[in-house]
């Protein structure tokens, strides 16, 4: 008997059908990828199984019996339990409470509290029930979220990009999760962009194209290129990293000292670093180690740095504000779509304003015609799939969001740009497109730091590598004298100086 059986789903929004018809069976036990590039409908199928959207047309069954799923609670009740890829976390409630209220009142949140401390131990997943959610990372933020499906003990789990702001490390952990629940029966939809992630876990694929299903293969007998070209048609470009020609400083960061913003946060401890016009420095680290403090302190979100201690060009703008910044040429695009670098309820075209305010006059009227211009442009230069520029931001696709996001900062020519994460949730030619972009603007004379968790990603486009640890930053490698060996290490600050010299040594000696 099927755990779920999807029969002609089809759900139509005004710009688009987002599925088209989609038949997908799942057995018990198995671990089914749900392939697609952004915007193929793969999100808005996952939201009608576990009840967040109701489907036009077409029928469920769950365990050989027509359902009904009217909501996420009767979702849950059937015991299907869904991580989403955008976080439905409450900000100012901590980890426990937000996995308290998906859960039967009958446990007091102190048992929860204590629950989550076991899963997370069992399953390899650092949480602290007690955080605030908006002190955490979005790391750490999906950790939680990863959490709290568990302690439903699903009979199907869903997971939309489980990993996409996961360490190799963490990745690693949580298939040791995921083949374990399959072992114990528990069925898995499983949706990411990563190829070699889905060949090695999964058992059986269903590739989504347009909203219908274009075909099922075993990826276990496919290749990374078989793959690209069921998904988006084709294989995605190679890319061209010559070697870099570096210029003068652009961006530097001098012995920065940074108490934390709020208890839970990380204290930056004499954070060095330089960022050289015409290189791309990669910054890799495990999520929560100082990243988001770093990046708030460039921006200007975080303007308490003491002065001198971060520079542009030679001017001191510790204390700019983040206009100040951009007018410098320094832009910036955070790790967090929803909420900093879109606002969910305006359009397109209202959120190009957020940084580009070149089509705002110098009365303040807003140059609607040219707002609008832009919006399209950017949708047409980087492929978004999008209801136009009057589209809200949060009707779009993750990806395809993040695609429009860091498509408005490269078309700004900006002189510095500071951008983490930059292919979160993209599929392969997307990320491809992202990232031959990033190439070309270093090649203008572009001096970028790239701040993502993909080591993959930090060793295919960067020129020079750095490692953030416990708020403290490594010295920088070349890329084409780093291993992942060595950068794994470093990410658990063993580095030559650092504050675990001793224990480097060991370990190196021990190798």
């Amino acid at each position: 008997m099927l755990r779920l059986e999807l029969t002609g789903i089809t759900k139509q929004y005004p710009a688009v059908r987002a599925n088209d018809g989609v038949n997908l069976r799942v057995a018990p036990g198995q671990i089914h990828a749900v392939l697609g590039e952004n915007g193929a409908g793969k999100s808005t199928l996952m939201k009608i199984i576990y009840g967040a959207t109701q489907a036009d047309a077409g029928e469920i069954r769950w365990n050989g019996q027509p359902v009904k799923v009217a909501s996420p609670a009767a979702a849950r009740a059937l015991g299907i339990s869904m991580v989403y890829q955008h976080f439905s976390l409450f900000d100012t409630l901590t980890a426990a409470e937000n996995v308290w209220l998906g859960l039967d009142k009958s446990e007091t949140l102190a048992t929860v509290t204590g629950r989550i401390r076991q899963v997370a131990a069992g399953y390899g997943l650092e949480v602290d029930p007690l955080r605030p959610v908006h002190t955490l990372s979005v790391g750490e933020r999906q950790r939680v979220e990863i959490v709290r499906a568990l302690l439903t003990k699903p009979s199907l789990l869903i997971l939309d990009e489980p990993t996409s702001v996961l360490t190799p490390q963490a990745v690693d952990k949580l298939f040791v999760t995921l083949r374990k629940l399959s072992s114990e029966g528990c069925s898995i939809l499983y949706i990411s962009h990563k190829l070699d992630e889905i060949r090695h876990l999964c058992h059986h694929c269903t590739v989504l194209r347009g909203g219908k299903v274009t075909g099922e293969v075993d990826p276990t007998q496919e290749t990374n290129a078989s793959l690209s070209r069921l998904m988006i048609g084709a294989e995605p470009p190679a890319l061209k990293h010559r070697e870099a020609r570096a210029g003068a400083v652009a961006l530097e960061v001098k012995q920065l000292k940074l108490p934390a913003a709020d208890p839970f946060g990380m204290t930056l401890a004499e954070v060095s670093l330089q960022v050289r016009a015409g290189e791309i420095v990669g910054m890799a680290g495990v999520s929560g180690n100082g990243q988001q403090e770093l990046m708030a302190a460039l921006s200007g979100e975080d303007r308490r740095a003491p002065a001198g201690s971060v520079t542009l060009f030679g001017h001191d703008i510790a204390a700019a504000s983040p206009r100040q910044r951009r007018l410098l040429g320094l832009h910036f695009v955070p790790e967090e779509r929803l909420g900093r670098g879109a606002v969910p309820s305006l359009s397109l075209a209202q959120n190009t304003l957020l940084t580009r305010t070149q089509t705002v006059s110098r009365l303040g009227w807003l140059k609607l015609r040219e707002t609008h211009a832009l919006a399209t442009s950017l949708i047409g230069r980087f492929n978004v799939k999008a209801g136009g520029p009057d589209a809200v931001a949060r009707s779009l696709s993750g990806g395809n969001l993040q695609k429009f996001l860091v498509g408005r900062e490269i078309d700004a020519r900006p002189k510095v740009l500071v951008v983490a994460q930059p292919t979160w949730g993209v599929d392969v030619g997307a990320a491809a497109q992202i990232r031959a972009e990033l190439l070309r603007l270093r090649d203008e004379g572009c001096a970028l730091l790239v701040v993502s968790e993909e080591l993959e990603e930090l060793f295919e486009i960067s020129d020079r590598l750095v490692v953030i640890a416990r708020g403290r930053v490594s010295p920088t490698v070349a890329t084409a004298e780093a291993t992942v060996e060595r950068i794994g290490e470093w990410m658990s600050g063993l580095w030559p100086g650092g504050k675990d010299e001793k224990n480097e040594v060991t370990a190196h000696a021990a190798a």
